[in-house]
């Protein structure tokens, strides 16, 4: 900025060396002007110098103390000079005040960055980096919670030595704070931060979680736009530098998971994509589906990078060392036997990846073998319940119905028709999509979970006690027989003869219900009935027929004489009869 000065040279020179310099070399050309062009501060670090060269009041503050700074050294306004000159004002001024505040530090942090490289030559970025970093680890109970950085209106101490405050700041107050530095500067306060040790892990990372937040944009348009391409390269990769050492801890998975998904989108380098994959790895137990669907590297590669997923669930179960068996753990205080948190984090690795395959396979680009190697890569205890990788094949087979019989068959085989529920079962009987032989299988093991389930427990009885039912049925049926008080022996053969038949009628009904049972009131479409029932038939015919064929080799082979038919007589009906005494 140029700018016109008409000031009187004596003041001036008597407290600055550059202008005693300036002023002979145009003396020495002849002319009365000076020309400063390289003024640091500008006209304002100009005018303050002036001003304080004639005596005049001099009112400094955060916003101009680092442009009078500079330009006091520019002009050499030191104590060689003059005793209590300029330099010497504006340094006490800094220590006992602005160093002091924590308000006043990060101002005068913020506008260093206008007057570099003369604010890092005279320390004054370096003492507000140190000033700032040393008040964030004061204990919070010394803290006014209102006089932090971005409350309007209030004064200017913030850090209290007072303990009769009613409330107590959280322990994360700065945080905020600091996010409107930018992101060089936030890189020096934080690795000062860290360097002092007394934060937490758990800190570091709310305090770079909400830098991101504050920084990152949300939409992909301004993410990837060529202007600011650059700028969030750089951001995501600085926050990645600055993570915390210890790395189980210190920032959620979420968090590093969008991170990640902001390094793909951005362009960053392998090594920025390592670090992050080797700190989600140790806690992916703990993200959600959402947080999984990162998108491809490239179009080509389809919507989503199920392969870096896949890389991160097989570096996941080679860390944690999983054990098929699963380790119960007995909490003495609670009295209670609870799941080792490595059997919890595989059963939760399990539902993530099944509700991520579900996701996916709507995917058209997915190919067969990616989906079947993400499926296979979780251990056989992560799926206890086999329903999510149920859904999962169905929809990829209901999204890719080009898909040829081998690779049907060998998707479906991903299932362990053993393992999913009763509701499972019922969707797989009715799902037109799925082979034929999946169908049966799940018919026949629904079939025996019915019958196992329908098997009376035993009671102290013993054998009687499974007898009883058949005892009681004899029972019911031989109350159904009608009695007559005619005791006529053709009468009782035909109500023994009628009898065995209503015993058979009785066993061949139950058997038929029993089998209905059996079946667990499933509501088979009208395909898989006729499948089952034509196997049912089947198996019945063949055991018949092996039944004869055995009966037949033992016994003596049959007489040609036809035997002999009792045909029970209908009993008379009951009438009602006059008698006379007389």
């Amino acid at each position: 900025m140029n700018c016109l000065a008409f000031c009187h040279r004596f003041p001036l020179l008597s407290k600055s060396s550059k202008l005693q310099k300036l002023v002979l070399k145009a003396t020495e050309k002849g002319t009365d002007d000076v020309h400063i062009d390289d003024l640091p501060g500008g006209a304002k670090g100009f005018e303050i110098c002036a001003k304080f060269c004639y005596g005049m009041v001099v009112t400094l503050s955060p916003h101009n103390v680092v442009a009078a700074r500079c330009a006091a050294e520019y002009l050499g306004m030191t104590e060689d000079m003059d005793k209590g000159n300029l330099i010497f004002k504006i340094e006490v001024f800094i220590n006992s005040s602005i160093l002091r505040s924590w308000k006043d530090s990060i101002i005068v942090l913020l506008s260093t960055k206008a007057l570099l490289p003369w604010s890092e030559e005279l320390k004054v970025v370096g003492r507000c980096i140190d000033a700032i970093a040393s008040k964030t680890s004061v204990d919070p109970a010394n803290v006014s919670w209102s006089y932090s950085y971005n409350k309007k209106g209030v004064a200017c101490t913030e850090i209290i030595e007072s303990a009769g405050k009613t409330s107590v700041a959280p322990k994360d107050w700065w945080v905020e704070d600091l996010c409107e530095l930018d992101v060089d500067l936030y890189k020096r306060v934080m690795v000062a931060i860290k360097s002092k040790g007394r934060m937490s892990p758990d800190l570091i990372g709310e305090a770079l979680k909400a830098y991101a937040v504050r920084w990152l944009p949300d939409s992909y348009d301004a993410l990837v736009a060529d202007d600011y391409m650059r700028r969030n390269q750089c951001l995501v990769e600085t926050i990645i530098w600055l993570l915390p050492s210890d790395k189980s801890s210190g920032c959620s998975c979420r968090f590093l998971l969008k991170l990640l998904k902001v390094a793909i989108l951005v362009g960053s380098g392998d090594h920025v994509k390592e670090e992050l994959m080797r700190r989600i790895s140790f806690q992916l137990h703990k993200a959600s589906v959402k947080d999984l669907l990162l998108p491809a590297a490239s179009p080509s590669e389809g919507m989503h990078d199920v392969r870096l997923v896949h890389n991160l669930v097989q570096r996941f179960v080679a860390r944690t060392a999983l054990s098929h068996n699963g380790d119960f753990v007995e909490k003495s205080d609670e009295k209670m036997i609870e799941l080792n948190f490595e059997q919890e984090s595989t059963l939760a690795l399990g539902e993530l990846v099944d509700g991520y395959l579900s996701e996916v396979a709507a995917d058209p680009d997915l190919e067969f073998s990616t989906f079947v190697e993400l499926a296979t890569a979780v251990p056989e205890a992560a799926r206890p319940v086999h329903d999510g990788l149920y859904y999962a094949v169905d929809a990829y087979i209901k999204e890719h119905p080009d898909i040829n019989k081998a690779d049907k068959k060998k998707i479906c085989g991903l299932i362990d028709v053993k393992k999913l529920s009763t509701d499972a079962c019922v969707h797989a009987t009715q799902n037109d999509r799925l082979p034929l032989r999946v169908v049966v299988q799940v018919l026949f093991f629904q079939q025996l979970r019915a019958g196992s389930s329908s098997v009376p427990a035993p009671t102290d009885g013993g054998e009687h006690a499974c007898a009883k039912p058949v005892q009681e049925q004899s029972e019911h049926c031989e109350r159904r027989i009608p009695r007559h008080p005619n005791k006529l022996d053709k009468q009782v053969t035909s109500l023994s003869a009628r009898g065995e038949g209503e015993d058979r009628h009785v066993e061949l009904r139950g058997g038929r219900n029993s089998f209905k049972d059996q079946l667990g009131g499933l509501l088979l479409q009208s395909r898989s009935r006729r499948i089952f029932d034509k196997l049912w038939s089947s198996k019945g015919h063949g055991e018949n027929g092996k039944g004869s064929e055995t009966s037949g080799s033992s016994q003596s082979p049959p007489s040609t004489a036809k035997p002999t038919e009792v045909k029970p007589s209908p009993l008379p009906p009951l009438r009602n009869r006059r008698y006379s005494v007389s």
